[in-house]
C-alpha cells in the first residue's frame, strides 16, 4: 500500500480511544530522520544536494571550482562527463576532486586559461540503490574588452535640436552596466529632456546652451571582473539661436510605427519610448486590449520606460506609448509576446515503499511552447535502461506495482523545449524496517503552566509504523483531556495544567514489530512580577527608586536585571541595585528614560517598565504649568500602498512631561472636515508607522498630552493619496426576507466610501435553493442596500452571499448565509381542540399541530381566540370582546386564566407566522363553574333608633354563580373601641334589607356582611353604626336654602341634634356624573358660602355631618346668574371726574390744615358738635360703595325683609373690616356681606373679625378723627 500524508493535526477528545497517529504519508530523502544511529545501516539511493548553477561564468584570474554535493547510504562515488564524454580526473593535474564529495577545483591560477576548460559539465552520484545526476553546468569565463579607438568630432548644432549621443560599449560576458559621467566622475544630470536609453545611449529631445560641454564619457562596469572601461570623451557645442522653431513630437527610439518584443515568463518586461520635440515631449502608457497589471507595473526613466516585473502569459498583448507636447502628438504600439521556459506544475517526489507496495511518480510542467517529458533511470534513458517488471510508464507517470528490494533506483525527469529544461531525480527506495524510536528515553521536559506542553516521539520504521500515546501506568491510555497530534509523532498539550505532570509512553507498531519510549513532563508555575515599578517625576539632585518584586517557582532560580531605554544600565556608581529594588541617586538629566526590571527563569521571563522624568528643581517664581504647545513641522516618509511615517517636532511641554502623542487622520475624499483617531504612541516618541487603507486622501495631525491635558492640534500634514485596490471586506448584516409570497429581499449594510478601497463600488449579489442543485445566480447591483429577487416559490431556503467590488477588482469571497423567500398565511388550522376546565377562573386548551409545510412560513406559535356568551342585558350589542392569547413556539397547549366563573365560553385556535393568522379552528364550547361572588355593592345603615338599626344593601356586582344567602356579623364596640362578642346572622339571598332589633341604646355596633354561592363565602364589606340616646333625639339636617349670584351661593340650613358637630357643603354641576365637590365648613356653622362657580349653570348641593353618626340632607338645586356684559364706562378715566376728584381732594386738604392750625392755638376739637352734625349711622342706608349691603333678605324666610340693625353696632372708626382667621366667613364668599346672623337667622349688626366691647348707646368717641381717618371715610 502507498504512504500518503496525513492531515498536520489529529484532535482526539475524552471518552475516545488511546491516542493514535496514522502517519500514511511519502517520506522523501528529507524527511528520512538524519539520526546517526539510523543511518548507521539505513540503506538510501543517492540524492544531489548541492550543485553549481546552470549557467556558470567564472572570473578567469581564479580557480574554477564546479560544485556537486550528494548524499545517500552507502556514501556515493562521484564521476563526471564533459561536452557529452567521460571527464577522466585524473589524467589533468589541474583538475581534484574534493574527498567525499563531487566537487571539482581546476587549478588556473598556477598555469593554463580559463578558456580550455570552457564547456558542458555534468555529475553523476552513484550507490548500490542508483545512480542521481546535476544538471548540466555550462562553464564560461566571462569578459571585459577595451573600447576599439575611435576619433570622435565634436558635435555642433543649434540650440532646441534633438541629439543621440551613441555609447556601443564592446560585448563582454556578462553585459556590463552602462552609465554616462564627466571628468571629475561626476553622474551627468539627467531629466525629462536628457536621459540614457536601455542600449546606454544618451538622448536629448533638445539641446539647450547649458548642455556644452567637452566631456561627455561614457563608462561600462564589468561586475564579474570588477573592472570598468572608458570611451573617449565627446565634445558638444551648442549654438545659441534667436528663434527656434517648436515642433510636435518625433520617436527617437524606437523605428517606425510598431515594433515587436519577446520576453520570457518570470522575467522584467522592459519597453522603452524615447521621443525628441519642442517643448519637450512627455510620455504615457496604455495596454490597448486591457489594463496594466497592479502591482507589478512600474515607470522608469521619467516614464519612458515601461517595466512589468514577473511576467506571464497574461501579460501579452499590443502596448501604446504616447509622446505628446502642446503642438500634437505620436504613439508606436509594439506588440509584445511572453515565451515561457519549462516550470514544474508537479515535480516528481521521493517514494519509500515497502515490499508488495504500489506507487507512482508524477513528473508534470508546463511552458511555452508546450515542453517534451522524458524519463532516465539511473542517468540512463529509461528505453534503454533495465527492464523493470514492476514499473510502467504512463507519459508524465511512472506506475510501481508490488515492488521488491531489486526496484530501488533514482529516476531523472527531464522537461524541455527550445528556452530551457528542467532536471529532477526523485528516486524509489524500497525498504522493510521495524519500527524505530529516535527520540532519547526518559527525557524530561518542563513547562510552565498554562502554556503548551510538546513531548516528542520521532520515529521511523517501513511500513510506516502507527503511533499510540499512554500516561501514566502501562494500560492507561489518553482519555481524559483534548490532546493534539502532529504528524511527526509529537504530543501537544495545548494547555499544560498541574495535573498534567507524569510520565508519557509512546508506542510505534507496524507489522514487522513494536518500540516504545518514555518521557517526563514537569509543569512549573509562571514567574511573575507583584511590585511592579511605577511612574516618576524627581528634581534634579534628587534620589529615586523602583521596586520590583518577583514571585517564581521554588524549583527555578530567577535572575533579576535593570535595563535602560532597553540597553544595559550605565556604569555608573549612581546606580545601585538592591535585591528587589533599583535607586538612583544624585538624578541629572541624562537619568530620563524608560527603566525595565527583566525577570528570567530558565523556562520564561517577565519584565515590566517605568518611566523616569528628570525635571528642573521648582523656581522662585514657580513655573507655570500648562498643557503642552501643539506639534509641528509634520513630514510624510516611506510612503507605500497600505502605509506611511509619519514624524514631526513636539512643541514645548510647557514644564509637564508629554505622556503620549494622538494621532488624527482627515479624509479630504469622503468626509472632508472630520477627523478621526488613527492611534497613539508615547511621549518619548516623533515618529509613528501608521496603516493605511486604499484610495484615501489622507491628512494628518498630532495633538500633544501631559497631566495637565491635551493640546491643540497641530497644522494638517500634506496629503496623500493612496491607491485604488480591491475592497479588503464584504458588507455585513446580510439576510434574506421575502416581503411578498413570491419574492425574496435580500439586504444589507453597504460599505462607507472609507472601506470602498476605490472608485466603482458595486455587489455582487448571488442566491440559489439550499435544498436545491440550481447554481448560483447572480447579478452585479449599484452601491445600493436591497435587491429584491421576484418568482420564487413560498417559504423556501435560500443561500446567499453579497461581494463587494470595485473597478480594482473583487473583495475576499464572502461566507453565504441562509434566508427565506416570502412568507404566506398558514394553509391549516389546528385540530382536535380539547378544553379541560381547571377552576372557575382557568382553563386548559390542547391542540394538535398542524403540518409544518402548511405553515409556509417562520411558525410564530399558536393564538387563541376566546369570548364570552352574551347575556339577555348584553345580548343586542353588535360588538362582541374577544379576548386573545398568543403562545411562542411549537407549544400544543396553553392555560386561559382570568376567566369569569359561571359562564359560558367559545374558542378557536389558529397558527401564526410571520404573515399572519392561518385559518381558526372550529368552534369549541365550554363553560367555568360557579365561584365565589364579590362583596355586595354597597351596605347602608339607615334609621337608628333607641335598640335598632335598619341595614339596605345592594347585591354583589359579580355573583359568579346563584347566590344561596348572605350571612351578616356584627359585635359592640366600647368607648375604648374594644370589641364584643359576634352575633352570626344568615339571611336569605332574595333580600335587600333588613333590620336589627333588640340592640342596645347609644352604642356603636360594627357590622361584616358577604354573600355566598354553592362555590363559597364571597368578600365581606365592613361598616359601623351607632342607636340613639333615646327616641326625642335624632339629628338631622333640614330647610336647606340657596341664594345664588352671577358666580357664588349662599348656603343655610337648620340641625337638630347633638353638639360640637361638623359640617361639610357637597356641590356639583346637576344631571352631572361627575363625582360631589367636598367643602368643609369651619366650626359648626349653619351657613356657608360658595364661590368660583360658572355663570348661568344649574348646580346641586347637599349638607353632610361628620363623625362616627354621619348623615346627609336631602339635595337642593340652584342656577347661578348669567353673565352680563357691563355697558357702563369706567367713570375713573373720564378727564371730568378725575379734575373733579382733584379739586374736591386739595379743599379737603385747605380744611385739614385749617383744623390743625387751630388745634395747635391751643383750642379743643368740637367733637360733639362734629357727632351731632352727622346722621346717626344706625339710621343711614349701607352703601355698597362701602362694602356692605343695604339690605339682607334672611335665609330662613322670605316674608322677613329690613331687619334693622343692632342698636350699637357701627364699623370701625377707620372704616376697614379685618378678616376672620376662619376662611369661611360670608366675606369670602358673599358679595362683599360683612354681617353676622342672629339665632333665627336674620342679618344683625356689621361683622368685624375682631370682637370688642359694644360700647353704651350714645356714647360716641371724643377723640378726633385723623387725616388718614378723614381721607379714608371720604373715599
Amino acid at each position: 500500500m502507498q504512504l500518503k500524508i496525513m492531515p498536520k493535526k489529529k484532535r482526539l477528545s475524552a471518552g475516545r480511544a488511546p491516542l493514535m497517529l496514522f502517519l500514511c504519508q511519502m517520506i522523501s530523502a528529507l524527511e528520512v530522520p538524519l539520526d546517526p544511529k539510523l543511518l548507521e545501516d539505513l540503506v538510501q539511493p543517492p540524492t544531489i544536494t548541492q550543485q553549481s548553477p546552470k549557467d556558470y561564468i567564472i572570473d578567469p584570474r581564479e580557480n574554477i571550482v564546479i560544485q556537486c554535493e550528494a548524499k545517500g547510504k552507502p556514501s556515493p562515488s562521484f564521476s563526471w562527463t564533459r561536452n557529452g564524454t567521460h571527464f577522466d580526473i585524473d589524467k589533468d593535474p589541474l583538475v581534484t576532486m574534493k574527498p567525499g564529495s563531487g566537487t571539482l577545483t581546476i587549478n588556473i591560477m598556477s598555469e593554463g586559461k580559463a578558456e580550455t576548460y570552457e564547456g558542458v559539465y555534468q555529475c553523476t552520484a552513484r550507490n548500490e540503490r542508483g545512480a542521481a545526476i546535476s544538471n548540466n553546468i555550462v562553464i564560461r569565463p566571462s569578459r571585459s574588452p577595451l573600447w576599439t579607438k575611435e576619433k570622435l568630432e565634436p558635435i555642433i548644432l543649434r540650440n532646441g535640436q534633438s541629439l543621440v549621443l551613441p555609447c556601443r560599449p564592446p560585448i563582454g560576458l556578462p553585459p556590463p552596466i552602462i552609465f554616462w559621467m564627466d571628468n571629475s566622475f561626476q553622474r551627468l544630470p539627467q531629466s525629462e529632456r536628457v536621459s540614457q536609453g536601455l542600449n546606454g545611449d544618451l538622448y536629448f529631445s533638445n539641446v539647450l546652451p547649458e548642455d556644452t560641454r567637452e566631456d561627455y564619457i561614457c563608462y561600462a562596469r564589468f561586475n564579474h571582473t570588477q573592472t570598468i572601461q572608458q570611451k573617449q570623451p565627446i565634445s558638444v557645442k551648442v549654438i545659441s539661436a534667436k528663434s527656434h522653431r517648436q515642433r510636435p513630437p518625433t520617436f527617437l527610439t524606437p523605428d517606425g510605427n510598431t515594433s515587436r518584443k519577446e520576453e520570457l515568463r518570470g522575467n522584467v518586461l522592459s519597453l522603452e519610448c524615447i521621443a525628441e520635440g519642442l517643448p519637450t515631449p512627455i510620455i504615457y502608457w496604455i495596454k490597448e486590449d486591457g489594463t496594466l497589471p497592479i502591482n507589478r507595473t512600474f515607470y522608469r526613466n521619467f516614464k519612458k520606460t515601461l517595466q512589468i516585473v514577473q511576467v506571464t502569459e497574461a501579460d501579452s498583448g499590443n502596448y501604446q506609448c504616447i509622446a505628446k507636447n502642446a503642438l500634437g502628438a505620436i504613439h508606436h504600439t509594439i506588440s509584445v509576446t511572453v515565451k515561457a521556459a519549462p516550470y514544474w506544475i508537479i515535480a516528481p517526489q521521493n517514494l519509500v515503499l515497502s515490499p508488495e507496495e504500489d506507487g507512482t511518480l508524477i513528473c508534470r510542467a508546463n511552458g511555452n511552447p508546450k515542453p517534451r517529458i522524458s524519463w532516465l533511470s539511473n542517468g540512463v534513458p529509461i528505453e534503454i535502461a533495465p527492464d523493470d517488471p514492476s514499473r510502467k510508464i504512463d507519459g508524465d507517470t511512472i506506475i510501481f506495482s508490488k515492488v521488491q528490494e531489486r526496484s530501488s533506483a533514482v529516476y531523472q525527469c527531464n522537461a524541455s523545449n527550445e528556452y530551457g529544461y528542467l532536471l529532477a531525480n526523485a528516486f524509489v527506495n524500497v525498504l522493510a524496517e521495524p519500527p524505530r524510536i529516535l527520540t532519547s528515553a526518559n527525557t524530561l521536559y518542563q513547562v510552565i503552566a498554562n502554556r503548551p506542553a510538546l513531548l516528542d516521539c520521532a520515529f521511523f520504521g517501513s511500513p510506516l509504523p502507527t503511533i499510540e500515546w499512554f500516561k501514566g501506568a502501562k494500560g492507561s491510555a489518553l482519555r481524559e483531556d483534548i490532546y493534539v497530534l502532529h504528524e511527526n509523532g509529537t504530543l501537544e498539550i495545548p494547555v499544560a495544567q498541574k495535573d498534567s505532570t507524569g510520565t508519557y509512553t509512546c508506542v510505534a507498531r507496524n507489522k514487522l514489530g513494536m518500540a516504545n519510549n518514555d518521557v517526563h513532563l514537569e509543569i512549573k508555575d509562571p514567574t511573575r512580577i507583584i511590585k511592579q515599578p511605577e511612574y516618576a517625576v524627581v528634581q534634579r539632585g534628587s534620589t529615586v527608586s523602583f521596586e520590583c518584586k518577583v514571585k517564581h517557582d521554588h524549583t527555578l532560580i530567577p535572575t533579576v536585571m535593570w535595563l535602560k531605554d532597553h540597553g544595559e544600565l550605565p556604569n555608573d556608581g549612581r546606580f545601585t541595585v538592591d535585591k528587589d529594588r533599583l535607586v538612583v541617586a544624585d538624578v541629572n538629566d541624562d537619568d530620563g528614560g524608560t527603566y525595565t526590571c527583566v525577570a528570567n527563569t530558565t523556562l520564561d521571563n517577565v519584565s515590566a517598565s517605568a518611566v523616569l522624568s528628570v525635571v528642573a528643581p521648582t523656581p522662585t517664581p514657580a513655573p507655570i504649568y500648562d498643557v503642552p504647545n501643539p506639534p509641528f513641522d509634520l513630514e510624510l516618509t516611506d510612503q507605500l500602498d497600505r502605509s506611511v511615517q509619519l514624524s514631526w517636532t513636539p512643541g514645548d511641554d510647557n514644564n509637564s512631561p508629554i505622556t503620549k502623542f494622538i494621532i488624527e487622520y482627515e479624509d479630504a475624499m469622503h468626509e472632508p472636515g472630520l477627523w478621526h483617531h488613527q492611534t497613539e504612541v508615547p511621549g518619548t516618541q516623533t515618529t509613528a508607522q501608521l496603516k493605511l487603507s486604499p484610495y484615501v486622501n489622507y491628512s494628518f495631525r498630532v495633538m500633544a498630552e501631559n497631566n495637565l491635558g491635551r493640546s491643540l492640534p497641530s497644522e494638517a500634514s500634506e496629503q496623500y493619496l493612496t491607491k485604488a485596490a480591491e475592497p479588503d471586506k464584504n458588507p455585513t448584516a446580510v439576510e434574506g426576507l421575502g416581503s411578498e409570497p413570491d419574492n425574496l429581499v435580500i439586504t444589507w449594510k453597504p460599505l462607507n466610501g472609507f472601506e470602498s478601497n476605490g472608485p466603482g463600488l458595486q455587489y455582487k449579489v448571488s442566491w440559489r435553493q439550499k435544498d436545491g442543485d440550481d447554481e448560483w445566480t447572480s447579478v452585479v447591483v449599484a452601491n445600493v442596500s436591497k435587491y429584491i429577487v421576484s418568482g420564487t416559490p413560498t417559504f423556501v431556503p435560500y443561500l446567499i452571499k453579497v461581494q463587494a467590488l470595485n473597478d480594482a477588482g473583487f473583495a475576499p469571497e464572502p461566507a453565504a448565509v441562509m434566508g427565506h423567500s416570502g412568507e404566506d398565511l398558514p394553509m391549516v388550522a389546528p385540530g382536535n381542540v380539547r378544553v379541560n376546565v381547571v377552576n372557575s377562573t382557568l382553563a386548559e386548551v390542547h391542540w394538535d399541530p398542524v403540518p409544518l409545510k402548511s405553515i409556509r412560513g417562520h411558525l410564530q406559535g399558536y393564538r387563541i381566540y376566546y369570548w364570552k356568551a352574551q347575556s339577555s342585558l348584553t345580548r343586542n350589542r353588535r360588538h362582541i370582546e374577544k379576548k386573545i392569547l398568543t403562545f411562542q413556539g411549537s407549544k400544543t397547549h396553553g392555560m386561559l386564566p382570568g376567566l369569569e366563573p359561571f359562564s359560558h365560553y367559545t374558542l378557536n385556535v389558529r397558527v401564526v407566522n410571520g404573515k399572519g393568522e392561518g385559518p381558526a379552528s372550529p368552534d369549541k364550547v365550554f363553560n367555568t363553574p360557579e365561584g365565589v361572588p364579590s362583596a355586595p355593592s354597597s351596605l347602608k345603615i339607615v334609621n337608628p333608633t333607641l335598640d335598632s338599626l335598619t341595614l339596605e344593601w345592594e347585591p354583589p356586582s359579580h355573583p359568579n354563580g346563584i347566590l344561596t344567602e348572605y350571612t351578616l356579623k356584627y359585635q359592640p364596640i366600647n368607648s375604648t373601641h374594644e370589641l364584643g362578642p359576634l352575633v352570626d346572622l344568615k339571611i336569605p339571598a332574595n333580600k335587600t334589607r333588613w333590620i336589627l332589633k333588640n340592640l342596645n341604646f347609644s352604642t356603636r355596633y360594627k357590622f361584616y356582611f358577604y354573600a355566598q354561592t354553592a362555590a363559597g363565602s364571597g368578600i365581606q364589606i365592613t361598616e359601623e353604626a351607632i342607636t340613639t340616646v333615646d327616641e326625642a333625639v335624632y339629628p338631622g339636617i333640614s330647610k336647606l336654602t340657596t341664594a345664588a349670584a352671577e358666580t357664588s351661593a349662599n348656603i343655610s340650613w337648620e340641625y337638630e341634634g347633638p353638639e360640637l358637630v361638623n359640617f361639610y357643603v357637597e356641590y356639583g354641576v346637576a344631571g352631572s356624573k361627575e363625582e360631589w365637590r367636598r367643602e368643609i365648613v369651619n366650626g359648626s356653622r349653619s351657613f356657608f358660602g360658595l364661590k368660583g362657580l360658572m355663570p348661568g349653570t344649574a348646580y346641586k348641593v347637599r349638607v353632610g355631618a361628620e363623625g362616627d353618626s354621619g348623615f346627609v340632607s336631602s339635595e337642593d338645586v340652584f342656577e347661578t346668574g348669567p353673565a352680563m356684559a357691563s355697558r357702563q364706562v369706567d367713570i375713573a378715566t373720564q378727564g371730568w371726574f378725575i379734575g373733579l376728584m382733584c379739586a374736591v381732594a386739595l379743599l379737603i386738604l385747605i380744611l385739614l390744615i385749617v383744623c390743625f392750625i387751630r388745634r395747635n392755638k391751643g383750642g379743643k376739637y368740637p367733637v360733639k358738635e362734629k357727632e351731632d352734625a352727622h346722621a346717626d349711622p344706625e339710621i343711614q342706608p349701607m352703601k355698597e360703595d362701602d362694602g356692605t349691603f343695604g339690605e339682607y333678605r334672611s335665609l330662613e324666610s322670605d316674608a322677613e325683609d329690613h331687619k334693622p340693625l343692632k342698636k350699637g353696632s357701627r364699623t370701625p372708626s377707620d372704616r376697614t373690616v379685618k378678616k376672620e382667621d376662619s376662611d369661611d366667613s360670608l366675606v369670602d364668599y358673599g358679595e362683599g356681606v360683612n354681617g353676622q346672623f342672629n339665632e333665627d337667622g336674620s342679618f344683625i349688626g356689621q361683622y368685624s373679625g375682631k370682637k370688642e366691647k359694644e360700647p353704651a348707646e350714645g356714647n360716641e368717641s371724643s377723640e378726633a378723627p385723623s387725616p388718614v381717618n378723614a381721607m379714608n371715610s371720604f373715599v
